[in-house]
């Protein structure tokens, strides 16, 4: 069977969930909210955005003290290490006066290279960064993308191959990048899950052994 391109998929998966939610519009809040994800379930990262409230601001966060946010983070675990993540995320983003639009002015691959020097900072929290707070298509690869592309017949040896594989197929446009990510995740928690239902699934036709897939998910850990 022909693999289907970056494109169809994308396209597939539009039809069947519809244009999905963005993440936010408030760019400070996505940097926060991409630190408290990190293993961990995002019920607890809006029960934590809820309860920050108005203080959910760099101007706010920078002025706290560590403790104080690691009391305030606690429900999404981690807390020391996120803690210290967003506050070196939130001095980073004082260099350039708390301004999205001076960071939407560089150059991806600089802007890139700046997130991850800031420990605490991975690829995938950076390419949520550059796609949903400073709208530059860098594509997000998590682990509900390497399960879905492998049960899809899909052999990439690392993320960076699946990046370009995205990146390659579809229009530079930061938007389609973040609707993508969602629309992935939202089939990987309603179908594509550890143990999968593939019953009705859009992609039944498409689908590798699903069972070859995750012995070779596994073996190559």
């Amino acid at each position: 069977m022909e693999m289907m391109t970056a494109l169809e998929i994308y396209e597939k998966l539009l039809h069947t969930y519809g244009r999905p939610r963005w993440w936010s519009d408030d760019p400070y809040v996505v940097m926060v909210q991409a630190i408290l994800v990190q293993h961990t379930a995002w019920a607890s990262v809006e029960k934590v955005t809820s309860s920050l409230g108005n203080d959910l601001s760099p101007e706010k966060i920078a002025g706290l003290r560590e403790e104080r946010l690691i009391e305030r983070i606690r429900p999404c675990g981690f807390g020391k290490a996120k803690a210290a993540a967003i506050q070196r995320l939130t001095m980073w983003y004082k260099n350039y006066q708390y301004d999205p639009e001076i960071l939407r002015k560089k150059e991806k691959g600089e802007l890139r290279s700046e997130l991850l020097r800031i420990k605490g900072i991975g690829e995938e929290t950076a390419d949520v960064l550059l796609t949903f707070a400073f709208h530059k298509p860098s594509f997000v690869v998590d682990e509900y993308t390497r399960r879905f592309l492998g049960r899809l017949g899909y052999t990439f040896e690392n993320d960076k191959q699946i990046r370009a594989f995205f990146e390659s197929g579809l229009p530079a446009d930061y938007r389609i990048y973040g609707w993508y990510h969602w629309l992935i995740l939202d089939h990987g928690i309603q179908r594509c899950k550890k143990t999968p239902l593939c019953e009705d699934c859009c992609f039944q036709e498409c689908m590798f052994s699903v069972n070859s897939a995750v012995t070779n998910l596994k073996g190559g850990k």
